[in-house]
C-alpha cells in the first residue's frame, strides 16, 4: 500500500498531527491505571470504554487496508489496539472476579464476534467499491456511538457542578483531534473520517464550554452516618469510588445517645406493663361475668 501522493502534502501532514495528537489521548488513561496498578484494584471502574475503543481501532484498520492510501490510519489505530489492550490486561488483571466475567463476555460478544461477523459478511457478501462503502458507513455509525458517550459526563457535570470527572485537557485534545481529521478526510475525500468529526469537534466545543462555565465549582460528595460505629462513607457522584473514614466518638455524643437508648427502653417497660395490666383487667372482667350468669341460673332454678 503506497503512502498518500506526493501531490497531497497538506492531506498528509494533517494526517501526521491526526495520528500525534490522538496518541496523546490514547495515553490520557495512564494516570488511572497507575493508581490501580499501585492500589492493586480498579475501584470501580469500569473496562467498556476500552473495549469499545479497541473494537473502533479495530475496525478503522480493517476499512485502512481494503481502502488504499490510508496508511496514516493502520498507523495510528494499530498503535490504538496495542495500548487498549494493555488497558484491558491490566484491568482483568486488578478487576474483582465479576468485573472480570463481564469484562471477557463483553470482549467475546463485541471484539470477537461482532468483528468477525461483520469481516465475514463484507468479504462474502461484497466486494471492490462496495466493500469500502459498507464498511466506511459501518465505522461511521460506530464512530458517532463513541462520540455520543460524552453525553452522560456532561449531565454530570451539570448536576454535581463540578468539573472534576471531564478534564479540560482531554477535552481540549479531543477537540483537537476531531478538527485534525475532519480536515484530513476532507483533503483525502473520505467522507467516512470526516463526517463524524464534525460531531465530535461539537461536542467537544460543548465540554470546553461547560468547563469554563463550573471550573470554580466544588465537587458535591453524599455523606452517610451511623451513630454505633460512627462511619461516614464517601460516595462520588459519577463513580464507584468510596471511601470509609473512622473518627472518633465526642462524649457528649455519647452521653446523649446513651440517654436516648435509656428513654426508649423505659418507654417499652412502660408500655409492656400498661398491656399486662390491660390482660388483668380483662381476665377479672371474664370471672366476675361468669360468676353473675350462676347466680342468675340459680335464681331460675329456685
Amino acid at each position: 500500500m503506497a503512502l498518500l501522493p506526493l501531490d497531497q502534502p497538506w492531506a498528509f501532514t494533517f494526517g501526521v498531527l491526526g495520528n500525534i495528537i490522538s496518541f496523546m489521548v490514547y495515553l490520557a488513561p495512564l494516570p488511572t491505571f497507575y493508581r490501580v496498578y499501585t492500589k492493586k484494584s480498579t475501584e470501580g471502574f469500569q473496562s467498556l470504554p476500552y473495549v469499545v475503543a479497541l473494537f473502533s481501532a479495530m475496525l478503522w484498520i480493517y476499512y485502512a487496508l481494503i481502502k488504499s492510501n490510508a496508511d496514516l490510519l493502520i498507523t495510528i489505530n494499530s498503535i490504538g489496539c496495542v495500548i487498549e489492550t494493555i488497558y484491558i490486561i491490566m484491568y482483568l488483571t486488578y478487576a474483582p472476579k465479576d468485573a472480570k466475567i463481564l469484562t471477557a463476555k463483553i470482549l467475546l460478544l463485541l471484539n470477537v464476534g461482532m468483528f468477525g461477523l461483520i469481516l465475514l459478511l463484507t468479504l462474502v457478501l461484497s466486494e471492490g467499491s462496495n466493500r469500502v462503502s459498507i464498511l466506511g458507513w459501518i465505522c461511521l455509525g460506530f464512530s458517532v456511538s463513541v462520540f455520543v458517550a460524552p453525553l452522560s459526563v456532561i449531565r454530570l457535570v451539570v448536576r454535581t457542578k463540578s468539573v472534576e470527572f471531564m478534564p479540560f485537557s482531554l477535552s481540549f485534545f479531543l477537540t483537537l483531534s476531531a478538527v485534525v481529521w475532519f480536515t484530513y478526510g476532507l483533503l483525502t475525500k473520505d467522507k467516512y473520517v470526516a463526517l463524524p468529526n464534525v460531531l465530535g469537534f461539537l461536542f467537544g466545543i460543548a465540554q470546553m464550554v461547560i468547563y469554563v462555565v463550573y471550573k470554580d465549582g466544588k465537587p458535591v460528595v453524599i455523606q452517610e452516618y451511623t451513630l454505633p460505629e460512627h462511619i461516614i462513607t464517601i460516595a462520588k457522584l459519577g463513580t464507584l469510588e468510596k471511601s470509609l473514614e473512622v473518627h472518633p466518638i465526642d462524649s457528649k455524643q455519647l452521653q446523649l445517645a446513651n440517654k436516648e437508648i435509656t428513654v426508649e427502653r423505659d418507654r417499652d417497660e412502660h408500655d409492656k406493663d400498661n398491656d399486662n395490666d390491660n390482660d388483668e383487667d380483662d381476665d377479672n372482667n371474664k370471672e366476675e361475668g361468669m360468676e353473675t350468669r350462676e347466680e342468675v341460673e340459680k335464681m331460675r332454678e329456685v
